[in-house]
């Protein structure tokens, strides 16, 4: 395979010798007189160097500089430096940008090949490194949402333009189970942040003690048993991701501590005396509603209203039962592998459990009951015996029934429950509109009234609000 060396050279004679030079020994040259030229190159033409040879001081600007702006762009390339005018500070500079060697003119050729040759073994490596790490995270693209929805096509839609953008905090929300971690792999493995660390943490896991060392890390002495320095969360996901699972479990005061730290990019460990420079992405979830939170006093609104520069608000699975259409068979799929069965079929009185249960514990539970089913399978039939579903009613709506046919418009006269024909006469969706239209007529238009009726989040009742092209009173 021919590799690309970018010689950026403004001395004519210097950079023609170079260029027919490398050429001879395979190389496949590019040759840019100054700095605007070379970033063409490499942003518009999009070229790839696996090595970049350039002079110190271009007609228009410094080396280092274009370095430091463009290294993110180019991040295996391995820089060479040739000057005419070395100083200390220069190579030193060099050095700590990641330069691979810096080398004084006029330089020897059997030198410089020597350097050109170590190099682009370096080169290579950390090439090779990146294409597995980029292998291993294209698992995490937002086609790793699954689900044939309306709700899941549109959360992966959300996804594709999210990790398009270098948002600085997001929200997750959504009961549990719903696939919260999954999203934020999605968010930071399929965005700009890729080969940065991603570090995540529970915040309901962690006494609060503990859970401001592990964030903010400590100084040898800071606390009775802290022997050593502790780099905090914060600091090991810098030029990353931090995500922050159940973040409405995080008392009030270290919650005022993290939202001073984002503000300001900076953390001080604890017994520390210097801050110190962080850039971190945050992705925080919770299964409870935030935003009510900050009306009771549980969550500060102001930290609430930093993190909520963008909201994924995952659906229930009981409200996108269709989705089990493809979750089952990968689920099975996946179980048969791992296990060694042969499940292939799925009966009809199967589906038909699987589609009425009411499924509080979501993706999560699904899981753990196809696990269940597949690893005490005897043949290729999915055996119904292992389901042991739960008889559970669903939280969505207090939903009174009768069997007689009864016209819907006289529902509204009812105050204490809503009577629905069981004879086929409307469809699920009707029937699901029909009650979010009652409940907001009967708290006039009024979605956090009607939502506490239905025994709702207000997201979830704002969700079916925007599906059904409802009016409401926010």
């Amino acid at each position: 395979m021919i590799e690309t060396l970018l010689i950026i050279e403004d001395e004519p004679l210097l950079g023609t010798e170079l260029s027919r030079h490398y050429r001879a020994l395979g190389w496949d040259v590019v040759l840019a007189n100054t700095l605007n030229t070379a970033q063409n190159l490499i942003i518009k033409d999009r070229i790839e160097p696996l090595i970049i040879l350039s002079d110190m001081n271009l007609p228009d600007g410094n080396a280092l500089d274009f370095m430091e702006g463009i290294k993110k762009q180019v991040s295996y390339a391995e820089w060479l430096f040739l000057t005419g005018y070395g100083s200390v500070p220069d190579s030193v500079r060099a050095l700590r940008l990641g330069a691979y060697d810096f080398l004084e003119k006029p330089c020897d050729l059997d030198r410089l090949d020597l350097v050109v040759t170590s190099a682009k073994r370096s080169a290579l490596m950390q090439r090779r490194v990146l294409d597995q790490a980029k292998q291993g995270h294209r698992k995490y693209s937002p086609d790793a949402y699954l689900g044939q929805s309306a709700q899941a096509n549109t959360i992966r839609e959300l996804l594709e333009k999210l990790t398009q953008v270098p948002f600085s905090a997001l929200i997750i929300g959504g009961e549990s189970g719903t696939g919260k971690g999954l999203t934020a792999k999605i968010l930071h493995y399929g965005g700009p942040r890729a080969q940065q660390p991603m570090i995540e943490v529970n915040c309901a896991a962690l006494p609060r003690e503990l859970l401001e060392s592990e964030l903010f890390g400590h100084e040898p002495g800071a606390f009775t048993g802290a022997s050593g320095r502790h780099r905090g969360l914060l600091e090991q996901a810098d030029g990353g991701t931090l995500f922050m699972d159940e973040i409405g479990e995080m008392p009030l005061d270290l919650q005022a501590k993290l939202l001073k730290a984002i503000e300001d990019h900076k953390v001080r460990r604890l017994g520390g005396e210097k801050e110190i420079n962080v850039d971190v992405q945050i992705i925080a979830a919770s299964n409870r509603d935030l935003e009510q939170m900050t009306q009771s006093g549980q969550f500060r609104s102001d930290l609430y209203h930093r993190l909520s520069v963008f909201k994924v608000i995952l659906p229930p699975l009981r409200e996108a039962i269709e989705d089990l259409n493809e979750l089952v068979p990968l689920f099975i799929a996946e179980y048969n592998a791992k296990a060694g069965r042969h499940v292939k079929i799925v009966p009809d009185e199967v589906w038909k459990k699987l589609k009425s249960h009411v499924w509080p514990g979501n993706v999560r539970e699904l899981r753990n009951v196809i696990e269940r089913c597949v690893l005490f399978s005897d043949g290729n039939t999915f055996p119904d015996q292992w389901l042991q579903l739960p008889k559970l009613t669903s939280t969505v709506a207090p939903l009174e029934v009768t069997d007689e046919i009864t016209d819907p418009n006289q529902a509204k006269a009812h105050q204490k429950g809503i009577y629905l024909p069981l004879d086929g006469s409307m469809a699920l969706d009707d029937m699901d509109r029909f009650i979010i239209k009652t409940a907001l007529d009967r708290a006039d238009n009024n979605l956090t009234a009607a939502a506490r009726d239905l025994g709702a989040t207000r997201e979830t009742l704002r969700y079916r609000v925007r599906k059904y092209n409802l009016k409401i009173v926010d």
